[in-house]
C-alpha cells in the first residue's frame, strides 16, 4: 500500500474528534461515583471495543498476537500500563479544568514528549534533521507547541477573568492548582501511549504476515497496549470502590438515600463514552499506515486534532463566556496554529513519500 500522507491527516482529525468527544457521555451519567463509571467506560474502551474490532477486521488476531516476540508484547503492554496512569489523571484534569485548559495543556506536553523520545530513543532523529521533508515535518511540530502554547493561554487568561461563580457554573469542581499538577503528570504519563505503539510493531508485522490488510495492523497491537491500560485503571478504580465503599454502585438501583439510579442509562452511557473513546486510536492506527517515512509525527497529528477539537467543544459547552476579546483572539490564533501544523506535518510526510 502507497502511503497518503494527507489521508492519514483525516484518519487522525476522525481519531482527535473522538478523543475530544468521549467525556461528553459521561456527563449525562447520574448517581455513580467517578470511580464507578470510569471502570465501567475503561471496560468498553480497553477490553471490549479492541477485541470486537480486532476479530472482525484482522486475520488470526489470537494467533498474530501469540506469533508476537515476547518482548514486544511485555513492553507493549508495561507502557500501556503507564500510559492508563496517565488516563486516570485525565479524567481529573476535565474535571479540575474543564475541557478547554484541561486538554492543552495535558496533551501539549504529551505531543512533545511522544513525538521526538521515540525517534531520538532509536537514533533516527539526526537523519531525520539532515532531510529537507524531515526539517518541515518538525516545522510543523513547532507551529504545533506555538499553537498548544496560545491555547493554554488563552485557557489561563480565560481562568484569571471568569468570576469563581461563572466557573463554577460551567466546570462544577474547578481547582485551577491541583488541576496544573494532575495535568502535568497525565501529559508525561499519556505520551506513553506513542512509546508502546512504537514498542508494538512487531505484533503489527506478524498481523501483516497474517494476511490482514496494511490499514488494520495496527488493530492487534492495541488489544496489547490497552490490556495494560485497563491494568493501572481497575486497580486504582477497585481501590477508590473499596475506600469510599462505592462499590455497590455497579448493581445498585437505588441509592442509600432512596433515590433511583437509572442503571441501564448509565451503562449504555458509559459504554457509549468508552467506545468513543477507543475510536481515537482505531482511527489512530489507520493513520499512522498512511504517514510513510516520518510515522513518528502521528502523534503530534493526534495530539493537536484533539486540542482543536476540545476546544471547539469547549465554546458549544460555553466554557468561554464572559472572556474578553482578546482571550478569544488568543484561543483562535491557537485554533489556526493547531490547523496549520497538520498541513504543514502532512506536506512534510507526502514529500518524504514521493521521494
Amino acid at each position: 500500500m502507497t502511503p497518503n500522507p494527507f489521508v492519514g491527516v483525516v484518519f487522525h482529525w476522525l481519531g482527535g474528534l473522538a478523543a475530544a468527544s468521549f467525556y461528553l457521555p459521561f456527563r449525562r451519567v447520574r448517581r455513580w461515583s467517578w470511580e464507578t463509571y470510569w471502570l465501567v467506560g475503561g471496560f468498553f474502551s480497553w477490553i471490549v471495543a479492541p477485541w470486537a474490532l480486532g476479530l472482525l477486521l484482522t486475520d488470526d488476531l489470537v494467533g498474530s498476537i501469540r506469533r508476537a516476540p515476547a518482548s514486544a508484547l511485555f513492553w507493549a503492554w508495561c507502557f500501556g500500563l503507564l500510559w492508563g496512569l496517565g488516563g486516570l489523571t485525565f479524567g481529573l484534569t476535565m474535571r479540575y479544568l474543564g475541557m478547554s485548559l484541561g486538554y492543552g495543556l495535558a496533551l501539549g506536553i504529551s505531543a512533545v514528549c511522544g513525538t521526538l523520545i521515540p525517534p531520538i530513543f532509536r537514533g533516527t532523529f539526526g537523519s531525520i534533521i539532515a532531510s529537507t521533508p524531515g526539517r518541515i515535518t518538525l516545522l510543523g511540530l513547532g507551529i504545533c507547541v506555538v499553537g498548544i502554547v496560545l491555547a493554554a493561554l488563552a485557557g489561563w487568561r480565560k481562568e484569571r477573568e471568569l468570576p469563581e461563580a461563572e466557573k463554577k457554573a460551567s466546570i462544577s469542581e474547578f481547582n485551577f492548582r491541583k488541576g496544573i499538577l494532575v495535568a502535568l503528570f497525565c501529559g508525561v504519563m499519556s505520551a506513553c501511549m506513542a512509546f508502546a505503539l512504537d514498542a508494538a510493531g512487531p505484533i503489527a508485522e506478524t498481523s501483516r504476515q497474517a494476511g490482514t490488510p496494511a490499514l488494520w495492523t495496527g488493530l492487534p497491537k492495541l488489544v496489547v497496549i490497552l490490556l495494560g491500560g485497563f491494568t493501572s485503571n481497575a486497580i486504582w478504580c477497585v481501590i477508590l470502590n473499596c475506600r469510599r465503599q462505592s462499590g455497590g454502585e455497579y448493581l445498585a438501583t437505588h441509592t442509600s438515600r432512596g433515590e433511583r439510579v437509572p442503571l441501564l442509562g448509565n451503562v449504555l452511557f458509559c459504554a457509549l463514552a468508552g467506545v468513543t473513546w477507543y475510536f481515537q486510536f482505531f482511527f489512530y492506527t489507520m493513520g499512522e499506515t498512511q504517514m510513510g517515512r516520518f510515522g513518528f509525527t502521528s502523534w503530534t497529528l493526534h495530539m493537536a486534532s484533539i486540542i482543536l477539537f476540545s476546544t471547539l467543544w469547549g465554546f458549544i459547552l460555553r466554557e468561554w463566556r464572559g472572556t474578553s476579546r482578546r482571550t478569544h483572539l488568543l484561543i483562535a490564533a491557537g485554533i489556526v496554529g493547531l490547523i496549520l501544523s497538520t498541513l504543514v506535518i502532512g506536506y512534510g510526510n507526502y514529500i518524504a513519500a514521493r521521494s
